[in-house]
């Protein structure tokens, strides 16, 4: 199933159910109000969704309406949790030595995992405000799963019968403000502003053999400006998605719509490029001597897309511009 939520003037949104292809869409009235509520009630709701679902992809719904992305808001608008990795171990080794920091030496064996705001994820095509372009900012092209109640103590093998759906990320990141955080040690605060989310959640089955062992197996396409800088693969996530689980909820239960993000998805092959600009920065300084990527300012825009054999882009497309508050 996919599912997106349109802006009706609530928190939460409007919870929609769009056809396989992105063409059509039907709101899910008298079903659940959101996305939210649909996940808090999943067993209850989802053999009705999957109905509607069902009819929508062959035809059969005659108030079905164009899909337009233009309306969309994150998925979740909100969760009850954002909790976000670095799983790929390619793009901490790199950003260790842009930080210039020591590395750890559980690196390979204990997932990193930060806790982020989630109370104002934002849409797929909305313009990001930032205060001031000499914070550096950046982004990170990501993956994540939406969760269902979490045991607290749940292993890794267990994890994955509680992901509910995929979902599409830009981890948006104020570089100039990340390494005195990091140094505090009490995580991010100001240098993690509100992430963006592509419009649709998808269900893992709407990937077939492209979602395998706890992994997108699919490149997550970015674009700067209109040009290209990465196309890394979301299968050389070191940690799966069900490991990143269980290190969430070892001592502690995860409520139902909690959200855990993959981290920057990174690639150990060059020619794959990269989903942030401080990685392009960190491969520029080893392999040339100096960083030469600018960070964004007002007017750029971030495109992200990830992309099926077929060309097509299950979860839709992140489009976004930069703008001064």
């Amino acid at each position: 199933m996919k599912f997106a939520t349109y802006h009706d003037g609530s928190r939460d949104g409007q919870l929609w159910v769009v056809s396989r292809d992105l063409t059509l869409a039907m709101p899910a009235t008298g079903i659940s109000a959101s996305l939210l509520s649909a996940i808090e009630d999943w067993d209850a709701v989802s053999p009705r969704l999957a109905s509607l679902y069902d009819r929508l992809n062959a035809g059969e719904e005659p108030f079905a309406t164009r899909f337009e992305p233009q309306r969309c808001l994150a998925p979740l608008p909100r969760a009850p949790q954002w909790l976000d990795a670095s799983a790929f171990l390619n793009h901490g080794r790199l950003m260790d030595k842009a930080f210039d920091n020591p590395p750890s030496p559980d690196f390979e064996t204990i997932p990193l995992i930060y806790q982020g705001a989630s109370d104002d994820f934002r849409g797929p095509l909305a313009d990001v405000e930032f205060p001031d372009d000499a914070l550096l900012i950046d982004v990170e092209g990501e993956f994540g799963v939406v969760l269902s109640d979490v045991p607290m103590g749940t292993a890794a093998e267990q994890a994955e019968a509680h992901i509910r759906l995929l979902v599409q990320i830009n981890d948006w990141s104020l570089r100039a403000l990340g390494p005195r955080e990091m140094r505090a040690g009490f995580g991010f605060l100001q240098a993690k502003p509100s992430t963006a989310f592509a419009p649709l959640a998808i269900t893992p089955d709407e990937l077939g053999p492209h979602w395998a062992k706890g992994r997108v197996n699919l490149p997550l396409h970015v674009e700067i400006n209109g040009r290209e800088v990465g196309r890394a693969r979301g299968d050389e996530m070191h940690f799966s998605f069900g490991q990143l689980i269980a290190h969430c909820a070892r001592t502690r239960r995860l409520s139902a719509g909690t959200i855990v993000g993959s981290g920057t998805v990174s690639n150990a092959d060059r020619d794959a490029g990269s989903s942030c600009i401080s990685e392009i920065r960190v491969i520029e300084l080893l392999d040339q001597g100096a960083a030469r990527a600018p960070f964004l300012t007002w007017g750029d825009r971030v495109r992200m897309e990830a992309r099926l054999p077929d060309g097509s882009a299950p979860f839709g497309v992140i489009d976004q511009s930069v703008v001064r508050t």
